[in-house]
């Protein structure tokens, strides 16, 4: 589902309709929020596009990506179009 480039993990997502984009984007800032680890994302209608790295580390991948990637796949799941 990831792809990783230029030291960022990146992901596009499709969802039925722009209400469930946003209730997408809901739960996982409040996931992101908990774990003080904040995505880039952008939201067009009903496709999201995330990008993770932190930037505390150098705007570089590290594990806080890598865990908060895990839980923007298990949220995604319930979505699945």
């Amino acid at each position: 589902m990831w792809t990783e480039t230029n030291d960022r993990l990146t992901i596009h997502l499709s969802f039925r309709d722009f209400a469930e984009a946003m209730g997408f984007i809901q739960e996982v800032a409040l996931r992101a929020e908990k774990m003080d680890h904040h995505p880039t994302w952008t939201n067009s209608w009903n496709k999201v596009s995330i990008e993770l790295c932190t930037h505390s580390a150098g705007n570089k991948i590290t594990e806080k990506d890598r865990k908060l990637a895990l839980e923007i796949e298990e949220i995604y799941r319930k979505y699945r179009i």
